[in-house]
């Protein structure tokens, strides 16, 4: 049974049509592998799976991903990151030479959402919020500079920029909190050509929220979603400190936020 993979018109134009077909006809796919994003175990005979290409300035490491974390595309990294990749698993190549650049089974330790739950006070009333930060720099696809684009990229998603948390962010049409039996799924934002929704992030296993989280997001319908470069939150044990460090975000520039309508209960 060919293996359930997803590869891009991106990722194809890298590797090649017919080391690309070879990974669709099972002869190079992977079966059982770590996922780039989560690095949880996955499986593409029995799970979408989504090739990811790590491109640096001379190699290519092509890693698999659940196709619910990511989706199949080409990352610009640094060749640094990529020599890491290669060292740790010895000579072992991938098949394909004819690929413009040489192909690995492994990648670097790519950028993970970190994702927090918590209620924060705006205008007198408690709000259930989500704070998304990532794990390193998130630099935009085909981009071959350092620096970091996450909030630049949210702002062109019509996340807003926040300078105080004085106000509730205005409501993001198209994207959704996902919530069920009390446990918190994904961030959902618009699909391809304004189809389905796709995840835009996605729990590998539904994370719990509080009884007071859970009420106050269906007394509202909605969540308020913050996001903020590597090393401006942190883990905050509790909900005061969140929001102290949120506050210092926002006065420093580096905070986007919107409301996102609630799916689920």
């Amino acid at each position: 049974m060919p293996p359930m993979l997803d590869v891009s018109d991106a990722v194809r134009a890298e590797i090649g049509d017919e080391e690309a077909d070879r990974l669709l006809a099972g002869e190079n796919a992977p079966g059982s592998y770590d996922c780039t994003s989560c690095r949880t175990p996955g499986n593409s005979e029995l799970e979408r799976t989504s090739t990811v290409l790590f491109v640096g300035e001379e190699t290519a490491v092509l890693a698999f991903a659940h196709a619910g974390c990511l989706p199949s595309q080409v990352v610009q990294v640094t060749e640094e990151q990529l020599q890491g990749a290669v060292r740790s698993i010895g000579d072992g190549v991938t098949p394909g030479a004819e690929a413009p650049r040489a192909a690995a089974p492994a990648a670097p330790e790519p950028a993970v959402l970190g994702v927090t739950s918590g209620l924060v006070l705006i205008e007198g009333e408690l709000h259930p919020a989500l704070v998304v930060e990532p794990t390193a720099p998130i630099v935009r696809p085909g981009s071959t500079g350092p620096g970091d684009d996450f909030l630049p990229l949210l702002i062109e998603q019509g996340f807003m920029p926040v300078t105080e948390l004085t106000s509730v962010p205005p409501v993001l049409h198209g994207w959704s909190v996902l919530l069920a039996v009390g446990q918190l799924h994904a961030v959902l934002q618009p699909g391809p050509n304004s189809g389905q929704q796709v995840a835009w992030w996605q729990a590998h296993q539904p994370l719990q929220v509080t009884d007071s989280w859970r009420a106050a997001a269906n007394k509202h319908q909605q969540v308020l979603m913050f996001a903020a470069p590597v090393g401006s939150i942190g883990r905050q044990p509790r909900e005061d400190l969140l929001r102290d460090a949120l506050d210092k975000s926002a006065a420093t520039g580096k905070l986007v936020a919107a409301a996102l309508p609630l799916a689920g209960t």
